[in-house]
């Protein structure tokens, strides 16, 4: 990468295993902090990217070593975006019930989707719910 204004990106090919979220980890955090991101912006990103691929694994690969889960990183001075795909059949991610509401705050599910949701400025499903697009706008760059 040539200075900080260069566009990182990287495709990463992943063991649905819970230790293969570092590798993803180190390199979004890595480019994040070399293109200026502060620790509150890093925290979100970790933790947004950290949720989407435990559901990519839990969720949509069912823990099966033998499915990968593929991530691309793109990361610019104003802008991360996190594309995650797992070989699940998908999801309806309206049919996941709201933590917040109070008929759910015991039920475990649809945590992991409002953190997504709180940190990044847009997350995305594809039609067959086995892909997250998520979308971090960097606040100070939003006019540009």
């Amino acid at each position: 990468m040539q200075g900080s204004q260069a566009r990182y990106e990287e495709r990463l090919v992943l063991k649905s295993t819970p230790d293969c979220v570092s590798k993803a980890r180190e390199s979004l955090l890595s480019a994040a902090q070399m293109h200026g991101y502060d620790q509150s912006c890093c925290f979100g990103l970790r933790l947004a990217l950290e949720e989407a691929i435990a559901n990519a694994i839990q969720h949509g690969n069912h823990n099966n070593p033998g499915k990968a889960v593929t991530v691309n990183l793109s990361v610019d001075r104003g802008r991360v975006k996190i594309d995650i795909t797992d070989e699940g059949e998908g999801f309806d991610p309206d049919s996941v019930p709201d933590p917040t509401r109070d008929e759910n705050l015991l039920i475990p599910a649809g945590r992991g989707l409002t953190l997504m949701r709180a940190f990044m400025t847009d997350v995305q499903f594809t039609p067959k719910g086995n892909q997250v697009c998520m979308t971090f706008v960097r606040p100070e760059a939003e006019g540009e």
